[in-house]
């Protein structure tokens, strides 16, 4: 269903924008646990996409790494600089070159466009992106087909568009996170907050989201029938519940042991061992510290998923840092992973 409805949102986008100066809305692409196949919980299922946005015509795109070091993770601007369009200004007459028609970017400049509406300074803004996004969603929907039997309720969020459908008993809710990619790579910025108090509105933290959801499908592919690896997530993500670590953090130590155990492995008959060896990898992780991010700095990512070269080199973030900064806050973490062990 989210797939269906992104599908015919992106569609209109795609007609309404063709021939206007503002970003172009791609495909969406599902990520997290709801696309992935191991959501833990059935009731209050929020279904993340990203859709990745590519600059209009006559623009680009540049990425500039964040090196101030506030921000944990790897954070970037997004700078907008116009290009050369000279050779497609002779193909189409209602086309002029930016840079070459200082009087025509003047002219458009004072028109509503993405630069004077998007963007803050030379850098797209997030928060502007939201709201530009909801006005779309909201001129949209009353010619999707769905807006008959199904009723619209829009929902705040300043880095994203939310929104719940409803029908009788029925509802959902989708967030959509709006993206830049990475050369042809599977690693993109998003507009998801980072992990600080206060994220900048014109700060993207690079995301990983939609490599990992390459590797739940790379497994898949790979995996016998009975595999039980998106049950034995699931069952530590319900484990979870009241204990402090994040589902994230099992996440990772899953991905880190579908890499290394067969997938033969991994069948109904292993599940105790895999549950298991999953606490015991979250043990050793504790003991030592750390716990090393599954997509940055690992050399042994499949190949299926592509990674710029500087992703695949960096030194792995550290999941665990916190943990080695504050004692106080080890030594819960080693209750709470007793606590998880019990249950």
């Amino acid at each position: 269903m989210t797939s269906d409805v992104m599908d015919i949102f992106i569609s209109v986008f795609e007609h309404i924008l063709s021939n206007s100066l503002y970003p172009m809305p791609q495909r969406a692409i599902g990520v997290g646990s709801a696309f992935e196949g191991w959501c833990p919980w059935e009731e209050d299922v929020v279904y993340s996409v990203l859709v990745p946005l590519t600059p209009p015509p006559g623009h680009t795109f540049h990425l500039e790494m964040d090196t101030s070091g506030q921000l944990p993770g790897r954070n970037f601007y997004v700078r907008v600089e116009p290009v050369c369009t000279c050779t497609r200004e002779q193909q189409d007459e209602n086309v002029l070159c930016f840079l070459h028609h200082p009087e025509e970017e003047q002219r458009r400049n004072e028109e509503p466009n993405f630069l004077n509406t998007l963007c803050s300074g030379s850098y797209l803004d997030v928060e502007k992106t939201a709201r530009w996004f909801y006005q779309l969603v909201r001129a949209v929907w009353v010619i999707l087909p769905h807006s008959h039997t199904w009723q619209l309720v829009l929902l705040p969020s300043s880095r994203s568009c939310k929104f719940k459908m409803t029908r009788g008993t029925q509802s959902f809710t989708i967030e959509i996170f709006f993206a830049v990619q990475q050369g042809d790579s599977d690693i993109y910025v998003s507009s998801q907050h980072t992990e600080a108090l206060f994220t900048p509105s014109t700060m993207w933290p690079e995301t990983y989201a939609v490599a990992e959801m390459k590797f739940f499908r790379h497994i898949a592919r790979q995996a016998p029938r009975d595999s039980w690896h998106l049950r034995c997530l699931q069952l530590l993500a319900y484990a979870l519940l009241g204990i402090g670590f994040s589902t994230y953090t099992l996440k990772t130590i899953v991905m880190h042991l579908l890499n290394t155990i067969p997938v033969s492995r991994w069948g109904r008959r292993y599940i105790l061992q895999q549950l298991e060896d999953s606490i015991e990898y979250l043990r050793c992780s504790l003991l030592e510290k750390r716990l090393d991010h599954f997509i940055v700095g690992n050399q042994r990512v499949p190949e299926v998923i592509s990674l710029p070269v500087e992703v695949q080199t960096a030194e792995p973030p550290n999941l665990f840092y916190h943990l080695a900064q504050n004692s106080t806050t080890h030594t819960q973490a080693i209750s709470e992973y007793r606590d998880l062990r019990y249950r």
